[in-house]
Parts: structure tokens; C-alpha cells; sequence
């Protein structure tokens, strides 16, 4: 058996809600505070790229114009670098071979390993600087040597062999000239 349908209501059913304008004040909203975040930067940047002050005729007076000559800026003022010297600097030597003949001593070949202790922004990018070192433990006097210093880190050098008079020789190095070569 089927069920009755209820009957019919004495009144319309009401009208579909409307779209609340919700939603559309919110956007409206969001795309105004967005515009003006853009344009208060706008404003920033450009008030930040004008660094040089503008006066006008109508508001400086002579006795202004007399006091405090306009100072004009320069484009990119040539940077200084400090004159570098040994204590700027630390050696070690690496040892790359060794070859002992028992009591008659050891043949080595040695190698700079440079630090500079410095300060960061003293030494010129573009300079080339020969870094005089002297080695001392060879049998037969101090060796003296240069390396070259490029682009703050490139060390060209050659190698030095030495001959110690025994195996229990020290061997050390200290540095005692730097010199930028002239460019």
C-alpha cells in the first residue's frame, strides 16, 4: 500500500534566500588593503632611491647658501685596502715526500700552507702579492722562497726540497716580506 501525500501547504514557500554581499565586502576589503601596502611601498622605495636633498629657490636664503656649500656625491668611491705584512699572515709547512738514509739524514719536499689572519676586506681582490718566506732546518742554510697570492685564495708557489742533516731535524718556516706587485 502506498501512503497518503500530505497536502499542500496554505502558503507559498518562501522566496530563495539572496546571496549575502558577504563575501564580496570581504574581496573588496582584501583588494583595498593590498593596494595600499603597495602603495605605501611604492612611496618608501622611492623616497629611499632619492638620497640626494633638493632645495628650491623659494626656501633657501643667501646667508644658507653661504654656511653649508652643497656637498655633491661621487660614484663609488675607490675602496682602500690596508698594506698587508707578514704578521697578517701564518705558515705552516706540509711535508709532500720524505725520503730518510738513516743517519745521513732526509731529503723533503715541502710545501707553504698560508693563513691570512687579518682583517676581512684588507686584501685588494684585483692585487697579485708575492709573499717572501724563508725555510730553516735544510743542511745547508736557510731557503728562501716566494708565493704568489691572487684573488685573495689562488697561491701559486713551487715546491722546495730540503735536506735535513738527520731524521730528527725540525724543519720551520716564517714569512718575512710581502710585497704587492705593481700592476
Amino acid at each position: 500500500m502506498s501512503q497518503p501525500t500530505p497536502p499542500m501547504p496554505d502558503f507559498p514557500p518562501p522566496p530563495p534566500a539572496k546571496k549575502s554581499r558577504t563575501n564580496a565586502i570581504i574581496i573588496g576589503a582584501a583588494v583595498a588593503i593590498i593596494a595600499a601596502i603597495i602603495g605605501t611601498g611604492v612611496v618608501v622605495v622611492q623616497t629611499r632611491d632619492d638620497s640626494k636633498p633638493t632645495v628650491s629657490a623659494e626656501t633657501s636664503t643667501p646667508a644658507e647658501d653661504l654656511a653649508a656649500p652643497a656637498v655633491e656625491e661621487t660614484e663609488d668611491p675607490e675602496p682602500s685596502y690596508a698594506e698587508l705584512t707578514p704578521a697578517d699572515f701564518e705558515m705552516k709547512l706540509r711535508t709532500t715526500r720524505r725520503q730518510c738514509f738513516g743517519s745521513a739524514g732526509c731529503n723533503l719536499t715541502v710545501e707553504p700552507d698560508l693563513t691570512y689572519t687579518g682583517l676581512t676586506g684588507d686584501i685588494d681582490p684585483d692585487a697579485v702579492y708575492d709573499i717572501t718566506y724563508e725555510i730553516k732546518g735544510d743542511e745547508s742554510g736557510p731557503v728562501i722562497a716566494t708565493a704568489e697570492l691572487s684573488n685573495e685564495t689562488n697561491l701559486n708557489y713551487r715546491p722546495s726540497l730540503i735536506t735535513t742533516v738527520s731524521s730528527s731535524t725540525k724543519v720551520s718556516v716564517e714569512i718575512t716580506g710581502v710585497m704587492m706587485q705593481a700592476g
